[in-house]
Protein backbone atom coordinates (compact mmCIF):
# COMPACT_ATOMS: atom_id res chain seq x y z
CA UNK A 1 0.00 0.00 0.00
CA UNK A 2 3.51 2.50 0.83
CA UNK A 3 5.08 1.36 -2.45
CA UNK A 4 2.14 2.32 -4.20
CA UNK A 5 1.41 6.24 -2.77
CA UNK A 6 4.61 6.11 -3.39
CA UNK A 7 4.30 5.66 -6.51
CA UNK A 8 1.96 8.13 -7.27
CA UNK A 9 3.10 10.88 -4.91
CA UNK A 10 6.98 10.95 -6.95
CA UNK A 11 5.87 11.44 -10.26
CA UNK A 12 3.28 14.00 -9.55
CA UNK A 13 6.12 15.61 -7.10
CA UNK A 14 8.15 16.08 -10.41
CA UNK A 15 5.05 17.13 -12.66
CA UNK A 16 4.95 20.35 -10.35
CA UNK A 17 8.36 21.07 -9.87
CA UNK A 18 8.49 21.20 -13.80
CA UNK A 19 5.65 23.19 -14.21
CA UNK A 20 6.55 25.32 -11.66
CA UNK A 21 9.76 26.25 -13.46
CA UNK A 22 7.75 27.21 -16.59
CA UNK A 23 5.47 30.32 -14.77
CA UNK A 24 6.28 33.55 -16.15
CA UNK A 25 9.14 35.76 -14.33
CA UNK A 26 8.09 39.57 -14.33
CA UNK A 27 10.56 42.10 -14.00
CA UNK A 28 11.36 45.67 -14.05
CA UNK A 29 14.07 47.70 -15.30
CA UNK A 30 14.75 51.97 -15.10
CA UNK A 31 12.46 54.40 -13.58
CA UNK A 32 9.59 53.92 -11.38
CA UNK A 33 6.87 55.88 -12.11
CA UNK A 34 5.11 57.59 -9.07
CA UNK A 35 1.84 59.86 -10.79
CA UNK A 36 1.72 61.77 -8.11
CA UNK A 37 5.35 62.60 -8.23
CA UNK A 38 5.45 63.47 -12.36
CA UNK A 39 2.06 65.32 -11.49
CA UNK A 40 3.39 68.02 -9.51
CA UNK A 41 5.99 69.18 -12.31
CA UNK A 42 4.41 71.70 -13.52
CA UNK A 43 5.66 73.75 -16.65
CA UNK A 44 6.25 77.40 -16.83
CA UNK A 45 6.87 77.26 -12.47
CA UNK A 46 9.61 74.06 -11.85
CA UNK A 47 13.38 74.47 -13.69
CA UNK A 48 15.85 71.64 -13.73
CA UNK A 49 16.64 71.83 -10.06
CA UNK A 50 13.42 71.37 -8.91
CA UNK A 51 12.66 68.36 -11.04
CA UNK A 52 15.75 66.53 -9.98
CA UNK A 53 14.60 66.83 -6.73
CA UNK A 54 11.48 65.87 -7.98
CA UNK A 55 12.06 62.59 -10.49
CA UNK A 56 15.63 62.19 -9.85
CA UNK A 57 18.19 62.05 -12.17
CA UNK A 58 16.77 61.17 -15.79
CA UNK A 59 17.95 57.63 -17.63
CA UNK A 60 19.21 59.49 -20.26
CA UNK A 61 19.14 63.49 -21.65
CA UNK A 62 18.69 63.69 -25.88
CA UNK A 63 22.12 63.04 -27.47
CA UNK A 64 21.61 66.35 -29.58
CA UNK A 65 19.77 68.82 -27.58
CA UNK A 66 20.12 68.99 -23.48
CA UNK A 67 17.01 70.30 -23.35
CA UNK A 68 15.32 67.14 -23.37
CA UNK A 69 15.48 64.77 -21.02
CA UNK A 70 13.73 60.83 -20.65
CA UNK A 71 12.66 58.89 -17.80
CA UNK A 72 12.09 55.38 -19.14
CA UNK A 73 10.43 52.66 -17.16
CA UNK A 74 9.78 48.66 -18.74
CA UNK A 75 8.16 46.19 -17.60
CA UNK A 76 9.07 42.97 -18.67
CA UNK A 77 8.35 38.96 -18.89
CA UNK A 78 10.10 35.80 -20.22
CA UNK A 79 9.63 32.36 -19.35
CA UNK A 80 12.54 29.88 -18.05
CA UNK A 81 15.78 30.76 -19.98
CA UNK A 82 14.35 32.86 -23.29
CA UNK A 83 15.14 36.78 -23.67
CA UNK A 84 12.70 38.76 -21.57
CA UNK A 85 9.87 40.44 -23.82
CA UNK A 86 8.81 44.21 -23.34
CA UNK A 87 5.41 43.88 -21.64
CA UNK A 88 4.68 47.44 -20.87
CA UNK A 89 7.37 50.24 -21.61
CA UNK A 90 6.74 54.21 -20.51
CA UNK A 91 9.08 56.98 -21.30
CA UNK A 92 8.50 60.02 -20.12
CA UNK A 93 10.01 63.51 -21.85
CA UNK A 94 10.52 66.42 -19.89
CA UNK A 95 11.33 69.52 -22.19
CA UNK A 96 13.07 72.22 -21.06
CA UNK A 97 13.28 76.21 -22.43
CA UNK A 98 16.54 78.02 -23.29
CA UNK A 99 16.23 79.19 -19.34
CA UNK A 100 16.22 75.59 -17.91
CA UNK A 101 12.19 76.39 -17.17
CA UNK A 102 10.13 73.17 -17.87
CA UNK A 103 8.42 73.79 -20.90
CA UNK A 104 6.26 70.24 -21.49
CA UNK A 105 5.84 67.12 -20.02
CA UNK A 106 4.84 64.15 -22.69
CA UNK A 107 4.07 60.56 -21.84
CA UNK A 108 4.92 57.91 -24.64
CA UNK A 109 4.40 54.17 -24.56
CA UNK A 110 5.90 51.54 -26.77
CA UNK A 111 5.10 52.91 -29.72
CA UNK A 112 9.13 54.17 -28.98
CA UNK A 113 10.11 50.51 -28.99
CA UNK A 114 12.76 49.90 -31.77
CA UNK A 115 13.43 46.87 -32.77
CA UNK A 116 16.51 45.68 -34.45
CA UNK A 117 17.19 42.53 -36.03
CA UNK A 118 21.04 41.24 -38.26
CA UNK A 119 20.21 40.66 -41.08
CA UNK A 120 22.88 37.76 -41.44
CA UNK A 121 25.41 36.13 -39.43
CA UNK A 122 28.36 37.67 -41.47
CA UNK A 123 28.93 41.53 -41.21
CA UNK A 124 28.76 42.64 -45.13
CA UNK A 125 32.09 44.75 -45.55
CA UNK A 126 32.88 46.92 -48.95
CA UNK A 127 35.56 45.83 -51.23
CA UNK A 128 36.65 42.60 -53.00
CA UNK A 129 35.66 39.35 -51.09
CA UNK A 130 38.84 37.02 -50.37
CA UNK A 131 38.65 33.46 -49.74
CA UNK A 132 40.07 31.61 -47.07
CA UNK A 133 43.10 30.99 -48.41
CA UNK A 134 44.02 34.90 -49.63
CA UNK A 135 43.06 35.86 -45.91
CA UNK A 136 45.47 33.15 -44.69
CA UNK A 137 48.49 33.78 -46.97
CA UNK A 138 47.63 37.20 -48.07
CA UNK A 139 50.48 39.00 -46.29
CA UNK A 140 53.43 36.92 -47.20
CA UNK A 141 56.12 38.54 -48.32
CA UNK A 142 54.45 41.88 -47.49
CA UNK A 143 56.48 42.26 -44.33
CA UNK A 144 60.26 43.67 -44.68
CA UNK A 145 59.01 44.23 -48.33
CA UNK A 146 60.72 47.84 -49.99
CA UNK A 147 58.08 50.79 -49.94
CA UNK A 148 56.02 48.65 -46.76
CA UNK A 149 56.88 51.82 -44.29
CA UNK A 150 59.28 51.50 -41.14
CA UNK A 151 61.45 48.56 -41.40
CA UNK A 152 60.96 48.36 -44.76
CA UNK A 153 63.71 46.95 -46.93
CA UNK A 154 66.00 49.49 -49.51
CA UNK A 155 63.86 52.34 -51.15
Amino acid sequence: MKSTGLRVLVPALALGLALGACTPLRGHQGYVIDSDLVNSVQPGVDNRESVVRTLGQPTLTAQFDENEWYYVARDTRNLAFNNPDVSKQTTLRVRFDENGVVRSIDRMGEEQIASVSPMKKKTPTLGRDKSFFEELFGNIGTVGAPGAGPGGGPN
